[in-house]
């Protein structure tokens, strides 16, 4: 097997380039593309399995020239070429894209979702190679054969996936049945070969409605068929093509991704049978504005190709969704300075007050003045006064993070998601942000004192301990130990579990004791927004909960705490919206 490339060859296949580039368009753009020598090249370009890959982060192309040769398709230089680029122009084009349709393909192929990624490259490359074999008269159906040709008698034999995606190539280019390898079909995949056809035909210029309805189709064969990735591993060319990009936009569930997953053959635009009907023609459904859960997004970000922790996905989860509710960002009118400003100077005419004129400028124009024609006088105006900077109120943030509360990297956490609104609001503003996050004794995390870095700040609101209620007495303590330079309003998000912070801490100090000098300490107030019921002013509901509801209102009557009652957890987006504009609009 050879492992190196000849010169001759890598020079052939840049000179195939500019008219791969021009089957799709003369205007075409892309960098060069990066054709490895060797493995070990093609491996640190971060292509393996594949002979040729594409990168969404750098509109890049990578091929491995020793597979090509060992593949038999070194003369397929223009063809190759421009069926990758065919993935950075027509499918699927971008890291959004790429996105969108791995939501729709896993949503299609419930328990088989790790076929997402493999299933969304061959309906792409359906695409693509159908219109170079049909409109630029490319050899695409030769590289098939030559494909078909290197497989073993036994991977012949076997995979309805392979077979069943072979003859809907035979049927788009109106080949014999079996010339590309799909001669084992049967009645029922000779049925759903022709419905595939037909959907890339219908949908050619709206690949992205029937990605679900390809997956559908899909779904009985790749149940069947437990090797279904074996004869298509050298096509995974966009495998992890996003690799490395931005996610913005991943989260949202669009209008029809639901609705997606059909069979073709209820498509009647596919099917063409009366009494179906088409999707694009049914109530849409109330999809928009939906948004995915944190693990959600994180499988469809891993089948992309991006190399992410859960955490670090949460992260960008929250970020995202906590940016529409942030308060703007904050503007002050510059004031006129009260001090008059020489501007320059013009001519003292005749009636203008004759304490006007400015007698050394006018006899340094002439040592004998002339009245109205050598005489000046001085003009002044206004200029922006220095704007004095407002000091921010700096926020003391604690986040219950118990048993109780949801686990932000799996699913949606609003006291997550407000803490975020409310801590990058502040940020915005111009303070500092201090959180921790606390549940169990000796269950506390916390950023390195108040900080302005938002990935510190997001890291410790996006994790999760799930332990018992002990409120990190000795936090609160050790921060208001003294009083600080600048105002920190301190704000609690919690549910009844607060009140532990009033019991004593380990040293003996009274909670109530340390609660007060925080607020002294702090100087800018102290906020409680909690998970209560709504008439918990009143008598309690449960015997139990009355203590609980008897401190908090000793807390609001002898410390001044602003307690804010939400019944549902939803609620607290409203509150934190109303928080920042109310502290951090104006500073």
């Amino acid at each position: 097997m050879k492992t190196t490339a000849d010169s001759a060859l890598i020079d052939a296949w840049r000179a195939a380039w500019r008219e791969a580039l021009a089957v799709w368009s003369k205007f075409t753009r892309l960098r060069d593309p990066n054709l490895c020598a060797s493995r070990v090249e093609a491996s640190k370009q971060g292509l393996s399995g594949s002979f040729a890959m594409i990168r969404l982060l750098d509109q890049s192309v990578v091929v491995d020239l020793p597979l090509v040769t060992e593949l038999g398709l070194d003369d397929y230089a223009l063809e190759i070429l421009a069926h990758e680029i065919g993935h950075h122009i027509l499918a699927p084009g971008s890291a959004s894209d790429q996105f969108r349709l791995l939501a729709r393909m896993r949503r299609a192929l419930p328990t088989l979702e790790q076929h997402a990624p493999m299933v969304a490259n061959l309906y792409t490359d359906l695409f693509i190679n159908d219109r170079l074999q049909r409109q630029a008269n490319l050899r695409m159906a030769d590289i098939y054969r030559k494909l078909e040709q290197g497989r073993s008698v036994e991977a012949k034999a076997s995979g309805g996936v392979w077979t069943l995606y072979m003859r809907i190539y035979e049927n788009l280019w109106q080949l014999e049945k079996g010339e590309l390898g799909g001669g084992q079909a049967d009645e029922r995949l000779d049925t759903d070969a022709w419905l595939g056809a037909r959907l890339i035909r219908v949908y050619a210029n709206d690949w992205m409605l029937a990605a679900g309805r390809f997956a559908t189709l899909l779904l009985p064969y790749l149940v069947e068929d437990t090797d279904a990735l074996s004869p298509s591993r050298y096509l995974l060319d966009t495998r992890d093509a996003a690799r490395g990009c931005q996610t913005y936009g991943a989260q949202q569930i669009e209008d029809d991704e639901e609705d997606g997953a059909i069979h073709p053959v209820h498509d009647k635009r596919i099917s063409g049978l009366d009494g179906e009907e088409p999707q694009a023609e049914a109530p849409a459904r109330q999809g928009g504005g939906q948004l995915r859960e944190p693990f959600e997004l994180g499988d469809i970000l891993k089948a992309s190709g991006i190399d992410l922790s859960d955490h670090e996905i949460a992260i960008r989860y929250y970020r995202e969704r906590a940016l529409p509710h942030l308060v703007a960002f904050p503007s002050r009118p510059a004031p006129e300075s009260q001090e008059p400003q020489m501007e320059g100077l013009e001519q003292w005419e005749i009636g203008d007050p004759l304490e006007d004129i400015d007698w050394l400028q006018s006899v340094m124009q002439s040592p004998r003045p002339v009245p109205g024609v050598t005489t000046v006088r001085r003009v002044y105006g206004r200029e922006p006064a220095r704007a004095i900077d407002a000091v921010p109120v700096d926020l003391d943030m604690y986040v219950d993070s118990s048993g109780s509360m949801p686990n932000p990297q799996a699913h949606t956490s609003f006291l997550t998601l407000a803490g975020a609104v409310i801590a990058l609001s502040a940020l915005r503003a111009g303070a500092k942000v201090q959180v921790t996050l606390w549940s169990g004794k000796n269950q506390v995390m916390q950023t390195p004192g108040f900080v302005r870095d938002e990935d510190l700040i997001l890291g410790v609101l996006t994790q999760f301990f799930g332990g018992g209620t002990c409120f990190p007495i000795h936090c609160l303590r050790k921060t208001y130990a003294g009083k600080r330079e600048r105002p920190a309003h301190i704000l609690m998000i919690s549910d009844d579990g607060i009140t532990t912070m009033f019991d004593n801490d380990e040293l003996g100090n009274s909670g109530w004791d340390i609660s007060a000098k925080a607020l002294a300490q702090g100087g800018a107030g102290g906020t409680m927004a909690l998970n209560l019921e709504r008439d918990w002013e009143g008598a309690a509901s449960h015997t139990w909960l009355q203590k609980t509801y008897d401190d908090l209102k000793r807390a609001r009557r002898e410390q001044g705490w602003d307690i804010h009652a939400v019944e549902r957890y939803e609620d607290l987006l409203d509150f934190a919206r109303a928080f920042s504009r109310r502290h951090y609009v104006k500073s």
